[in-house]
């Protein structure tokens, strides 16, 4: 990266400085400051370039360039550093495990310049629950809230961070929602004669998995052997 200052005639004493921290970083063809990374070139001494390798987030800010008359002349020019995004995690949420029905908050930070953008997503591509039956695609901001979550909101949701920069970055959060057993039957009397083999079959919704077992209207447990 390069800095121009052209001081519009051939003179002595041209100094580049760090406006903020007030740091001189070159005299003349000499570097002052010991920042490996800062250099200077001229053309016939007539414009003075500052070189920046390596650019850095921290170099951000006023640079003046610096001519030695009487009076004093200077100009100053703003350096703007674009970061891609990066989230951070100890401010990002963990994959969770909920109760049907509880509230429910994703949380999603991330740094960059010019500061990224949230975007919330299913990685299964299903829509997202915003308020009360109210689906969308996706969803803005550092925070998703989730009103009374239900089971068919269990599954990856993906944070996504852009700011222009590319890359933009993804975290994947896995939502888990834990509800008791559901059952149902289709066919509740089925109908047999001496003899024939029969099937009952019942229906069940659960998480964690549930333990499933027959009985008898006596409460005797039917073995699977049987």
């Amino acid at each position: 990266m390069c800095i121009e200052c052209d001081p519009g005639t051939i003179m002595k004493g041209v100094a580049w400085l760090r406006v903020d921290t007030q740091t001189i970083l070159t005299i003349q063809s000499h570097v002052i400051t010991k920042n490996h990374r800062i250099g200077v070139t001229h053309s016939e001494q007539k414009t003075w370039y500052l070189h920046i390798k390596e650019v850095k987030e921290s170099d951000k800010g006023w640079y003046m360039c610096q001519i030695n008359t009487d009076p004093m002349k200077s100009q100053v020019g703003y350096l703007d550093v674009v970061v891609s995004p990066d989230i951070l995690d100890t401010r990002t949420s963990p994959d969770l495990i909920v109760d049907e029905g509880s509230n429910v908050s994703l949380h999603c930070s991330a740094r960059g310049s010019p500061e990224p953008l949230i975007t919330w997503k299913r990685e299964d591509g299903q829509l997202i629950p915003q308020g009360l039956d109210n689906y969308v695609a996706s969803a803005n901001g550092p925070v998703l809230n989730i009103s009374r979550v239900k089971r068919e909101h269990m599954g990856p949701y993906l944070c996504i961070a852009s700011n222009g920069v590319p890359p933009s970055i993804s975290k994947r959060i896995m939502l888990v929602v834990q509800f008791p057993p559901t059952i149902w039957i289709e066919y509740q009397l089925v109908g047999a004669y001496d003899g024939q083999e029969v099937i009952l079959e019942c229906q069940c919704e659960a998480f964690p998995k549930s333990i499933n077992y027959w009985t008898r209207d006596r409460g005797e447990i039917i073995s699977h052997s049987k």
